[in-house]
């Protein structure tokens, strides 16, 4: 059962990395799902404070991915449309790699700017509050990516420690 759990909780750690830059799938509370069934293992004790904490940030980093895109639509004076146009950006760019992975820089900036456009006549404050779109989009992306890959390495440091509990036949 403990390798069925190990294995499980590594895929939510890979599905929480991808939800980081997928706007569908929240990729912290995914990743510390992870955790927590690495954690209910038998091989590995329980630590309920590192799994509270853990859960706290994950949390606070959701909040802060639809607050900081906000922010930096409104410093920069853009709108909802712009928010969208960046969300329909960056899905374009994942489902069509056409640009590789510039691609998900270009798309989400472009999507911004045509969110603004529709939304307002004037091309200059459509630019300026695309960019505040597409920078408080990357904040947010780069915060969740961040908390993904250190619970990945939280995850992979307590199994590799855990080994010769997790893989008695190994030894």
């Amino acid at each position: 059962m403990d390798i069925v759990l190990l294995v499980l909780g590594f895929i939510l750690m890979l599905i929480g990395i991808l939800g980081s830059f997928l706007p569908v799938l929240p990729g912290p509370p995914i990743s510390w799902a992870g955790l927590l069934l690495l954690y209910l293992t038998k091989a590995v004790p329980q630590d309920w404070w590192l799994l509270g904490i853990t859960l706290g940030v994950a949390i606070i980093v959701v909040a802060l991915d639809y607050i900081i895109p906000a922010m930096g639509t409104r410093k920069f004076g853009g709108s909802r449309a712009g928010m969208i146009g960046t969300t329909i950006g960056l899905l374009v760019a994942l489902v069509f790699p056409i640009l590789g992975i510039f691609g998900i820089i270009i798309w989400p900036f472009v999507g911004a700017l045509v969110g603004e456009i529709v939304n307002k006549a004037d091309r200059k404050t459509a630019m300026k509050a695309a960019f505040g779109s597409f920078l408080g989009f990357l904040t947010g992306t780069f915060l969740k990516f961040l908390v993904t890959v250190i619970f990945l390495g939280m995850f992979v440091s307590v199994a590799w420690a855990h080994k010769a509990a997790l893989f008695p036949f190994f030894e």
